[in-house]
């Protein structure tokens, strides 16, 4: 298969694999999917080819991101998604506590998206300062 990307679309697709491989491989430690580590690699092995060496690194023969690409931004759009899932998470979460829907799901989810709202709009106006925890 042959598939032609301009710059900025190849640039691009190396932030979805990065992000993918993030979501996918960064918590599991050394029980990783490989499989993408080893597409990862692949395509980032051709940025210096397409004049984005600045993109890669070369350590003990594999082709890592690197640290420049690492820190250029791509992790604030990952921290970005990863607050705006959990906001969302835990505000399903509490409502469905609320409406006693821990374990079901209701016939008509406007009460739970209502109430999910609402604790949005709160995460929205004061993070996570109001919430509190008897313990």
């Amino acid at each position: 298969m042959h598939i032609e990307f301009s710059d900025k679309e190849y640039r691009r697709l190396l932030d979805m694999v990065y992000i993918g491989n993030w979501i996918l491989n960064s918590t599991r430690g050394s029980d990783r999917f490989e499989d993408y580590d080893l597409l990862q690699e692949k395509l980032f092995a051709i940025s210096p080819l397409r004049g984005m060496s600045s993109l890669v690194q070369l350590e003990d023969g594999h082709f890592f991101p690197s640290k420049a690409y690492e820190e250029g931004g791509i992790h604030e759009a990952i921290a970005d998604y990863e607050d705006a899932v959990f906001y969302n998470i835990l505000a399903e979460e509490l409502a469905r506590r609320d409406l006693g829907l821990e374990d079901s799901d209701p016939e008509d989810f406007t009460d739970l998206q209502i109430r999910m709202e609402e604790y949005l709009a709160e995460f929205e106006k004061h993070g996570l300062d109001s919430i509190n925890i008897d313990m």
